[in-house]
């Protein structure tokens, strides 16, 4: 990894400045984060999720000297961390084998002769980069970097103590140091945005080249890095090219040359980069249209070859495969077509010869590019997996999973590998049996069994909302733009131009098979008449005395916005709970907001869900920003009234946010937490009918949680029901996610039913799964529960999708207060009194003397000037 010239440092929380767009800093490839004890999880959690869309150089010479943490920033994808003497000791333990080309030391940059002579001790030697922050003597710094060597040596990177001019950075960067600059003093833009330091200048600045007309070799490539062709730049069009996200280049007759400008064949800039020697060029695009070449190939090198080419050819079928085609049915029969990779699989496996060897891997590979398609991941996406784990330095053993390996003979090892407890942070180490942590509820005190009934710990309200309340405050104050902004950044989606959709959605965006739409219309109709039953069919009218009479009445709520969960699974389900209730109610705006897949379009399913519920558009945006969005509003989004729907931690904490703000005047259905659910067995019930249960809100997230109560079963009843849960596990596509939450699952065994119902309604589930003997007359001791679940034959996932219940509810304990969403979520009620001239007679005096009780001499009068009437009249 190359250090370039430039390297932002960002703010992860706040959008980039106006003069530099988030799609800019990707193009340069890297960036800086300074990681404290106060943001590190946070930190963690961004490198994550941004690794492939940049390079991370981690500045985390400020928290402790552990090990773990520093390992951990390494294993999540930073691809360079900085380091304190004392951690850099720690790092290079060799039993945690990492290379010193990923680490950085931190040194003094005053003439201090310790720091200096401890700085050359670690450096001998070893391809170990530098860091020397705060600069303020450039002079300095730059003599002796001449002495320390401008070639063949390791990077040195140089943040300032103040905003530097160009002239100091031309001044370092003419001695092959990287520069750190704060994104907010850059633009690409310099022409407007004045007073900012040009980020193609910058860049620009250590270009050498040897032709007469100054000009720097550029090799233009594709993400998969197969060369398109050899074209020339200069400094003008690196920052062209950097100002407008395209592939701009000098022309030796004609000047700045726009690719694609007359033939089409566009190229969206991915990123720069230059060679060691600073002499030539690398642009890696997205080409548009037929091809880079003008005889309309794909390359001047002729035609694509390989997986590339696969993957083009792929896509092309996805979108206009002949009907009855082979490759049409793979797309369309997601069973042909898993049963086709397992075949291959097997058959790659049990090649001999070096042809055959060769001969299966490539079906294997065309089934598995054709899956990859499907799903809308390209090779550029796998390779950017691969160097992810190409970066882990967290050992585990790697054993293949029991059903794998069951009936193979084990290697025999020479010495066991002693079992080690995994540093805080970490992915735990995965046994090879799923299975859930046993207690006696008879065992343990009431103190204990709460604690073995606690949720997963979620992140501190201090993380969270250091996160989501500047999110918020951007969207409310910049309205659009910072919804674009933190939608491209979040959701991956860097081409997405506009976050909403509007109504009437066409046709050609609710292409749905015929299996899923009737699927989805069944479920529509049983929600629609189990909400339609809920309506109060006329005002409550009261007589509380004679000629006094109270009545109450319903309106809907006028504008509602519908937050749709995306992430690991998208929810088609969660559309039709919310959407179908609010038009039942009568509600005249409604609003999706659901995370947008990354290419900037939104599931069929969803759209054609809001075209059947009437609303009236979709906000392609999640998180804390889709919130913020509904609440205030933006030149886009309608603003809402009401927000409900469920959703991950930053969700839920700004929910609760802009329902206390006054400013915003909105409210939501409830908080929440992950999902969950409560079983209680007895030795009536079918172990696998339990497992599948269990495993059903196991699926959701690793921070899920499921609880078994199990009703005075015996050692193999209990272990009839693991045994389920393990083989049942192991089967599933998501099984990765399922382990994370069994780690944290529980069995409490009991000895009778109301023991069963008392522990239950201590938890109050979210979903409650009652799989006793005469399940349904055990319904009345229920006490807390979002939605309950009677007998063998009423699986949770019935309740999920198509039973007509809803399925959005309270979690987290919360089911003691709240109810799940239903039509009164939707609706407001109103009151009404009506008095005779007898009622008030019959009520005044009461009346005045309440009131000057409290003092409220104008609300005595108002009762008393119409009695004096009355008598006057009279």
């Amino acid at each position: 990894m190359a250090a370039p010239p430039l390297i932002t440092a960002y703010d992860f929380v706040a959008p980039p400045s106006a003069g530099l767009s988030a799609q800019s800093i990707s193009h340069l490839n890297w960036i800086f984060v300074a990681i404290t004890p106060e943001n590190y999880t946070q930190a963690l959690e961004f490198i994550q999720d941004n690794f492939g869309h940049f390079n991370f150089l981690v500045d985390a010479s400020s928290l402790p000297s552990d090990a773990s943490q520093l390992q951990n920033l390494l294993n999540v994808g930073a691809s360079k961390v900085i380091t304190s003497l004392e951690q850099l000791d720690l790092l290079r333990d060799p039993k945690l084998q990492i290379d010193d080309d990923r680490l950085i030391l931190a040194i003094e940059n005053g003439k201090n002769t310790t720091s200096r002579e401890a700085f050359e001790n670690a450096i001998r030697d070893t391809s170990l980069g530098v860091f020397v922050p705060n600069v303020a003597d450039i002079e300095y710094v730059r003599g002796w970097l001449q002495e320390y060597g401008t070639d063949s040596r390791p990077p040195v990177y140089i943040s300032f103590q103040k905003i530097p001019t160009l002239e100091d950075i031309f001044e370092l960067t003419r001695v092959n140091a990287s520069v750190v600059i704060d994104s907010r003093y850059l633009t690409v833009n310099p022409a407007t945005d004045t007073g900012l330091l040009s980020v193609g200048e910058i860049y620009s600045s250590p270009l050498k080249s040897d032709r007469k007309d100054g000009l720097f070799t550029t090799l233009v490539v594709d993400e998969q890095g197969v060369a398109l062709g050899l074209v020339y730049s200069s400094k003008q069009s690196v920052a062209e090219s950097l100002k407008t996200g395209t592939g701009v280049y000098q022309s030796r007759k004609r000047g700045l040359w726009y690719k694609g400008a007359t033939s089409g064949a566009t190229q969206e800039l991915v990123k720069i980069d230059m060679d060691c020697d600073s002499d030539c060029l690398r642009f890696t695009v997205r080409q548009k249209g037929k091809g880079f070449c003008h005889l309309e190939t794909r390359t001047c090198f002729g035609a694509s070859t390989g997986l590339g080419a696969l993957q083009v050819t792929l896509q092309s079928r996805l979108a206009s495969a002949p009907e009855g085609s082979y490759t049409a049915r793979l797309f369309r029969d997601p069973a042909l077509l898993r049963a086709k990779i397992m075949e291959e699989a097997e058959e790659l496996c049990d090649a001999k010869t070096k042809d055959d060897v060769a001969w299966e891997a490539a079906d294997l590979l065309y089934f598995a590019l054709t899956k990859c398609v499907a799903a809308g991941v390209s090779i550029a996406d796998v390779e950017r997996n691969l160097d992810a784990k190409s970066l882990k330095v967290v050992r585990r053993k790697g054993d293949a999973k029991r059903k794998w390996a069951d009936g193979q003979k084990p290697q025999e090892s020479s010495a066991p590998e002693a079992p080690s407890k995994p540093p805080p942070g970490a992915p735990a180490q995965k046994s090879s049996r799923i299975e859930m942590k046993q207690y006696f509820a008879s065992e343990i005190s009431a103190t204990e069994l709460e604690d073995v009934l606690k949720r997963p710990s979620q992140k501190s309200s201090e993380t969270i909302m250091g996160i989501v309340n500047p999110i918020i405050k951007a969207v409310r104050t910049d309205g659009d733009k910072a919804l674009l902004a933190y939608t491209q950044k979040f959701d991956r989606c860097p081409d997405l131009k506009s976050t909403v959709l509007k109504a009437p959605y066409p046709d050609s965006l609710m292409t749905l098979t015929a299996e899923v739409k009737a699927a989805i219309d069944l479920s529509y109709e049983n929600i629609l008449k189990f909400h339609a039953a809920q309506k109060e069919s006329k005002p409550l009218v009261v007589e509380t005395m004679p000629g006094v009479q109270c009545s109450r009445f319903s309106r809907p709520i006028e504008r509602v916005g519908l937050y749709i969960p995306g992430g690991t699974a998208v929810l088609p389900s969660s559309a039709l709970m919310l959407g179908v209730p609010a038009m039942v109610a009568g509600c005249k705006t409604i609003v999706f907001a659901s995370p947008p897949r990354p290419d900037g379009s939104i599931t069929p399913e969803i759209v054609y869900i809001a075209h059947k519920v009437g609303a009236e558009a979709i906000v392609l945006a999640g998180g804390a920003q889709a919130v913020a969005a509904l609440a205030y509003g933006t030149e886009s989004v309608p603003k809402v009234d009401k927000i409900l729907g469920p959703g991950n931690q930053f969700v839920t904490a700004a929910k609760m946010v802009v329902s206390n703000d006054t400013g915003a005047t909105v409210s939501i259905d409830m908080p929440a937490g992950p999902s969950e659910v409560l079983v209680i067995a007895d030795k009536t019930a079918n172990p696998a009918f339990v497992a599948s249960d269990l495993l059903s809100q196991a699926e959701h997230g690793v921070d899920s949680q499921v609880v078994l109560i199990a009703v005075d079963l015996s050692d193999e009843q209990l272990q009839a029901i693991g045994d389920e849960l393990h083989a049942q596990a192991m089967a599933l596509p998501r099984v990765d996610i399922v382990r994370g939450a069994i780690d944290h699952s529980v069995t409490v065994v009991v000895d009778s039913v109301e023991k069963a119902f008392e522990v239950s309604n201590i938890y109050a589930p979210e979903h409650l799964i009652l799989q006793i003997a005469e399940a349904k007359e055990c319904v009345e001791r229920v006490q807390n529960a979002g939605s309950v679940f009677i007998g063998p034959w009423t699986p949770e996932s019935v309740g999920d999708y198509s039973a007509g219940v809803n399925h959005s509810l309270p979690t987290y304990g919360y089911a003691r207060q709240y109810s799940g969403v239903n039509l009164a979520t939707y609706v407001k009620h109103i009151t009404s009194s009506e008095l005779s001239f007898e009622g008030l007679q019959n009520l005044g005096k009461a009346v005045m003397d309440l009131a000057a009780v409290e003092g409220l001499d104008a609300h005595r009068m108002a009762v008393k000037i119409r009695l004096d009437h009355m008598r006057e009249s009279s």
